[in-house]
């Protein structure tokens, strides 16, 4: 039996998960501090939290599928360090805006529509560089590793910056993430990989190799379904997650402190996840997790308006139970799914199949958005979250009528498909 190397003792993947611990360390400020400005200070109604939570998830349906194919053409660590940059930039104009008394709603859509565009091209890049970073059997556990290291940000972060809000504006807080970027950068900067990029004498016309990233995710049925579930699953948590912000502070009354709880309660379930989910795969099996996370999760979402019978403190147990175990599920299935996506995809289709399905699964969340603030206007706050839980319990669907019930060991490459029963597209066609 062959002994698989800690990926721990790679230098550059080292590099890579100290920059991103603390970069997603400081996102958990500006995650929180956003809504808590636009709600509390700039005073913002449903219908433009709609918007901001719009335009920070646009970027995903606008330029998701050619930046697949950019990303493709570009060295993937290139990419990452000037996304870094961007919203570095793009941040740090929030606090000057601030205490310059000129910030508007209208700019804080901007900025962190911006930031948006940035985290397109650096998250299809983050996922189609570690495949090229770490050796094959080590891609499960560096993304494990990976999302454990950010659960444990996720943790402190929230509750950190609920504390410091009563203390420091929230625009203030924002200035930490600018920070966590430039940590994020000067990490990336660090790696020494062997990365060549694309020959130009390769490339096809943009909306061909656009369309053949897109045909490989359709043709999968691995793939495939589990990309119908998580888009569904993103447009019904977006649609309650939309106005929790203001449900939660405005309908329940919870403060930004109770918020930063039961974020980071929702931080600890994910850790949880993180840590766990070989252990769960093993004993459930590899498909089949995939199966219950994605039920358990959109179960979970029903404390949620539930805690709308409750008020003040006595509701932030009730929401933080919420949270951890949504994010325990979200987490085991997404360590799952993101390791059998990129086992599935040839290296020079990375980055375009991870953006075909970022645009999908993502580019729903604006649409949801607006929706969101359409129907929260339209009939209250509460009813939404209620259609929020109804549909999430919907999405498993795609998996379930799926072959990934029947599987208990998931295929390393496209051509073990059919040792696992699943017919596959022919591995010609994927090349």
């Amino acid at each position: 039996m062959t002994t698989v190397e800690p990926v721990r003792r790679n230098r550059g993947f080292l590099w890579l998960w100290g920059g991103q611990g603390v970069s997603v360390f400081g996102e958990q400020f500006t995650s929180l501090a956003v809504p808590v400005l636009a709600v509390t200070l700039l005073h913002a109604v449903a219908w433009q939290m709609g918007i901001l939570n719009a335009a920070s998830t646009a970027a995903f349906l606008i330029v998701g599928l050619p930046a697949g194919a950019w990303v493709d053409r570009w060295l993937k660590r290139r990419v990452m360090i000037t996304a870094d940059v961007v919203r570095t930039l793009a941040l740090a104009t929030i606090p000057i805006l601030w205490y310059t008394h000129l910030l508007q709603i209208w700019q804080l859509v901007i900025v962190v529509a911006i930031v948006g565009v940035a985290s397109v091209f650096f998250d299809v890049s983050y996922q189609s560089y570690i495949p090229l970073l770490v050796k094959p059997e080590q891609v499960g556990p560096a993304n494990s590793t990976l999302e454990a290291t950010s659960q444990v940000s996720r943790i402190g972060g929230p509750a950190i910056a609920g504390v410091l809000l009563t203390i420091v504006s929230a625009p203030g807080l924002i200035i930490i993430d600018s920070i966590s970027y430039i940590a994020s950068f000067a990490s990336l900067a660090r790696i020494r990989d062997t990365e060549v990029a694309a020959d130009p004498a390769q490339r096809q016309p943009l909306h061909r190799e656009i369309a053949e990233g897109v045909r490989f995710v359709a043709g999968q049925p691995l793939i495939r379904s589990i990309a119908g579930t998580t888009a569904t699953s993103n447009f019904f948590s977006t649609l309650g997650m939309t106005l929790y912000p203001l449900f939660a502070l405005s309908e329940l009354g919870i403060g930004s402190l109770g918020l930063g709880i039961t974020l980071s309660a929702g931080a600890v379930g994910g850790l949880l996840g993180a840590t766990l989910t070989p252990r769960i795969a093993g004993w459930i099996g590899e498909g089949r997790v995939i199966v219950v996370s994605a039920f358990v999760a959109g179960l979970a979402f029903l404390p949620v308006p539930l805690a709308a019978l409750l008020h003040g403190a006595d509701a932030v147990p009730l929401l933080a139970a919420g949270e951890f175990l949504t994010m325990f599920c979200v987490l085991v299935y997404n360590i799952t799914q993101v390791t059998l996506r990129q086992r599935l995809c040839p290296p020079r289709l990375l980055g375009r199949m991870n953006a075909s399905i970022r645009c999908l699964v993502w580019g729903v969340m604006p649409i949801a958005a607006l929706v969101a603030g359409g129907v929260g206007g339209a009939i209250g706050v509460v009813p939404t979250m209620w259609i929020s839980f109804a549909g999430g319990m919907l999405a498993g669907a795609w998996v379930l009528f799926s072959p990934l019930p029947r599987i208990r060991t998931l295929p390393t490459t496209l051509e073990n498909t059919s040792n696992t029963g699943v017919a596959g597209e022919p591995a010609s066609r994927a090349e």
